[in-house]
């Protein structure tokens, strides 16, 4: 039962990030170069933040 549980969070996850890559625009919208750095940065930082949620636990 323990790995149907661990399916069923990973697909979860798996769907949020599809939904959140779907969101995400492909072309960065701000014009200033460092400014397009530090959206990229934030965009990853929150596609990991969804991935780790899906993440089993092992002890």
């Amino acid at each position: 039962m323990e790995n149907d549980r661990d399916y069923n969070k990973r697909s979860l996850v798996k769907t949020a990030l599809f939904r959140y890559k779907q969101l995400l625009s492909p072309n960065l919208t701000l014009g200033n170069y460092n400014a397009q750095v530090g959206e990229a940065l934030v965009n990853v930082k929150a596609i990991n933040k969804v991935g780790r949620l899906g993440m089993p636990v092992h002890q």
